[in-house]
């Protein structure tokens, strides 16, 4: 194929986004979408997926082209990942750069590689994962970030992770954070809404301690509103209630929705008095994003990129503090000025966080890493 330096041909791999979509699926959902409006004439932008049985709709991001290979995901995943094996020109051509939205090369002959990084939890608590990530991710990511043409990173403290335990040049690291969703500000609601937790129900997402601060809040005032888990659930509601250390019974108030679309999850936000996030860590941490965005109050932890995310929009919390979470719960919710001093905090949060100024980065990490390929 003859290289030509004043255009590229960018791939992406948005399996991610097929389906139900979680962060990790709006995140690569929202930049492909950004990039696809805003790149340069010549240039051009290609959405891979491979599926056994759903299949990638043609007009899910305008602008772009489709492949679309009936491929089992953990087969393609394992050849990838262990094999590298095949690389992606058989099964796209004319590709500059390809764009895996994991930590683990898509294997290549000629295409520029570009990672993506979200958090480094899977080496901390490998066992808090699903069975590929233990798997796989321990054990090549460090090498594959390393070899890696440019890697992308969603926060300043993924960044840091990254560059101090990968020993990763920040020179070859792009900050793309996500961006705020295109919702209106919310009227505040005129009757209490829930407390909203909303994301997959993972072991880092520290819903035992969540309900037991909640079943705390719920001794001390009896018309505390129920608690709503939205999310994907890993485990069932019988499991999430063992581990909890409570003799309080709220399980009647504790209501699990399972996923949420878009749609859903707007309506969600629109009827809850807060959102409550106290996460062991978070990568980032889209649902905040997304409660400020509406004017939502959050309560989050202290942990990972949340602060940077919230900032002082929000009241952060020792996630592993249940008293401490309470208490922050109980102000949110008996306090009118607080509630609308954080919602007017949220909003003004919120517009530091552009898809389009993202994807502006993401470009030209993408222009960079291509020239680091060419330059080999």
């Amino acid at each position: 194929m003859c290289y030509d330096p004043a255009r590229v041909d960018i791939l992406i791999d948005y399996r991610p986004a097929l389906r139900q979509r979680t962060g990790v699926g709006e995140y690569v959902h929202g930049l492909a979408t950004a990039l696809a409006s805003t790149l340069p004439s010549g240039d051009t932008l290609t959405l891979f997926s491979s599926s056994w049985k759903d299949r990638l709709s043609p007009r899910v991001v305008p602008g772009t082209r489709q492949i679309d290979r009936r491929v089992p995901v953990r087969l393609l995943n394992f050849t990838w990942h262990r094999l590298e094996w095949p690389p992606i020109e058989t099964l796209a051509r004319n590709t500059d750069v390809v764009h895996s939205p994991h930590p683990l090369l898509i294997p290549s002959r000629s295409a520029a590689q570009v990672v993506t990084i979200h958090d480094l939890y899977f080496l901390d608590r490998p066992d808090h994962t699903t069975a590929e990530i233990r798997r796989d991710y321990p054990a090549l990511a460090r090498s594959h970030a390393k070899r890696a043409d440019g890697v992308i990173v969603n926060s300043k403290y993924t960044a840091r992770q990254v560059t101090e335990r990968f020993e990763i040049n920040p020179d070859r690291l792009t900050v793309c954070y996500p961006g705020k969703p295109s919702w209106k500000r919310r009227d505040e609601p005129t009757t209490p809404g829930p407390i909203l937790f909303v994301g997959t129900a993972e072991p880092r997402k520290n819903l035992a301690r969540l309900i037991e601060a909640y079943s705390t809040l719920v001794s001390r005032t009896a018309d505390t509103p129920d608690l709503v888990i939205a999310g994907r659930l890993g485990i069932s509601p019988d499991e999430v209630f063992a581990s909890v250390r409570s003799s309080s019974n709220v399980r009647t108030r504790v209501r699990f929705t399972g996923y949420v679309s878009d749609i859903e999850r707007q309506r969600l936000f629109a009827e809850a008095s807060v959102l409550a996030l106290p996460s062991l860590d978070e990568g980032f941490g889209m649902t905040a994003l997304e409660a400020m965005t509406v004017g939502l109050p959050v309560v989050a932890s202290n942990r990972g990129a949340l602060p940077e995310v919230v900032a002082d929009a929000g009241i952060l919390i020792e996630p592993e503090d249940v008293e401490g979470l309470s208490a922050a719960l109980e102000r949110v919710l008996s306090d009118s000025e607080l509630r609308r001093s954080m919602s007017d905090k949220g909003v003004l949060q919120s517009d530091r966080f552009s898809w389009a100024s993202s994807a502006e980065r993401l470009y030209d990490a993408y222009r960079a890493a291509n020239g680091r390929r060419r330059a080999r």
